[in-house]
């Protein structure tokens, strides 16, 4: 974990209330982090950092939940890996027409903020822009991915070809795209362990309906969001399951409820004000879909739509 994180961190555990975490650190090479404890004077919690990818969830000995292991599978970061940077090995992996996530960023500032994401492609681009970037997910799998990816800047997997068969990638990143202001951990997007107004970019893309209490997820990301200047990139196919959430707890996709009708309209409705849960108010610049493909093998593809909502204050 590169030390210009440290400023930032808080316990997870303690939220809402922030307490600063301590480092202990074991060894340390070029201001990375490669082994130590990062702990919490109030809850007595200790974060470990292994292999330089510090885990930062609420409970750090409860191992893995549902959430994690259904992104821990095998060939599952092959997938993302392909989905992510598929266009760099001259692969389709989105439909004619549509934006890349990072074309509907902010055009910089001082850090971002991608929370749920994956093998990390938007946090590397967005490391081009602003003076910190960093990426995290439940997935230690994928984080060791995006890691390694920053620290050796290439990275080798293989896809099915066709029944045994299978393909192999040599990903390359581009020689312009910076790796030594971004950083990646393990953390919850629910309970995010960063304090208050730290970043004026945050993202979280195609998350909310894979988060056990989707409201909680806003609002953490509104939190760590910056008051003033900032930008809030948010898109999800809204792809609600109970194996995921209650059906009370979605903020869309049913008749009756706290939040009845669609997704996007209820989330809108939450980012422009409404019922005052997300302070200040945010105004929605641009809104439309992005079409994204996932890859099961050569001959067979699952094509998501999300929708996107781009708010600023």
């Amino acid at each position: 974990m590169k030390t210009f994180l440290l400023p930032h961190l808080i316990c997870p555990a303690c939220l809402p209330r922030e307490e600063p975490l301590q480092p202990e650190i074991h060894r340390e090479r070029d201001n990375d982090i490669e082994s130590g404890t990062l702990h919490c004077y109030r809850c007595k919690k200790r974060f470990p950092i292994k292999e330089g990818i510090a885990c930062l969830l609420p409970d750090p000995d409860s191992g893995n939940s549902a959430g994690q292991r259904r992104y821990e599978e095998a060939g599952m970061t092959g997938r993302y890996l392909w989905s992510h940077y598929g266009d760099l090995l001259g692969e389709k992996t989105r439909e004619e027409g549509c934006p890349g996530w990072a074309e509907l960023a902010a055009p910089g500032g001082r850090a971002a903020l991608e929370a749920g994401c994956a093998v990390g492609r938007l946090t590397f681009e967005l490391a081009n822009r602003f003076g910190i970037s960093v990426g995290c997910d439940l997935s230690r799998e994928f984080i060791t991915a995006a890691r390694r990816l920053a620290r050796e800047r290439q990275i080798t997997f293989t896809l099915p070809l066709e029944g045994r068969l299978t393909q192999r990638f040599d990903l390359t990143l581009p020689p312009d795209w910076r790796s030594d202001t971004v950083e990646f951990i393990v953390a919850d997007a629910l309970r995010l362990p960063f304090a208050a107004t730290s970043f004026v970019q945050v993202a979280s893309l195609n998350l909310l309906d894979r988060v056990a209490y989707p409201l909680a997820h806003l609002y953490d990301m509104n939190r760590v969001a910056d008051d003033r200047q900032s930008c809030f990139l948010f898109a999800d196919p809204f792809s609600w399951s109970t194996d995921t959430a209650p059906e009370e707890r979605w903020l869309g996709g049913t008749a009756d409820g706290p939040y009845p009708g669609r997704g996007l309209d209820n989330v809108r409705a939450l980012l422009e004000g409404k019922g005052k849960v997300l302070t200040p108010p945010w105004s929605i610049d641009r809104s439309g879909t992005v079409a994204w493909r996932m890859r099961t093998h050569c001959n067979h593809f699952e094509v998501i739509t999300s929708h996107y909502l781009l708010a600023t204050r």
